[in-house]
């Protein structure tokens, strides 16, 4: 089942959305380009297609009033989503040695294969850069691990042992410290 940003979890508790500084940013970023230049360039090519007529077989009509309902909804999604976002700046993270939201922890598996994610919150993860979500099962396992242990996590390919190589944090000033 797919849940908004504020429809309560089955426990009853609201789903809570972890988000980085700049992660909000972002996303305050994408609403504000939506709403001030996609959106108005919207409407007008709506309103100049209406004035052609027939609006039924109106091909730009069409077009541009499902873009526009999809601008609208993408909208309405990045307001809930800001609306009830939880700021944690990993920068100001005091205990490094543990894993906790937005650490970039390197691991290895037991087929030998490295890999280093940064965990982050839902609406920032993207695997292509090597960022998961905090609700993931690999994010779950590795949270409070210190260099050294070893986790083990359920994937859809089975049980995997992940044994943590590095934990490293982003700087106030933007660098990265590894321990």
């Amino acid at each position: 089942m797919i849940r908004s940003a504020n429809t309560p979890a089955p426990d009853g508790k609201t789903e809570r959305n972890l988000i980085t500084p700049h992660g909000l940013k972002a996303l305050k970023e994408e609403y504000r380009h939506l709403w001030t230049i996609e959106r108005p360039k919207t409407v007008e090519a709506v309103w100049r297609a209406a004035q052609n007529g027939d609006r039924s077989e109106n091909g730009d009509y069409l077009y541009n009033k499902k873009r526009l309902r999809e601008i609208d909804r993408r909208v309405r999604f990045l307001l809930k989503r800001i609306d009830c976002a939880e700021v944690i700046d990993p920068s100001r993270q005091t205990n490094r040695s543990q894993v906790f939201f937005g650490a970039t922890v390197t691991f290895v598996n037991e087929r030998d294969e490295e890999k280093t994610v940064t965990i982050l919150g839902k609406d920032e993860a993207n695997m292509a850069t090597g960022s998961i979500s905090w609700q993931s099962p690999v994010a779950r396992a590795l949270m409070k691990a210190g260099i050294g242990d070893t986790v083990t996590v359920r994937t859809p390919a089975g049980i995997s042992t992940l044994e943590v190589l590095s934990i490293g944090y982003p700087r106030p000033d933007g660098s990265s410290e590894e321990v």
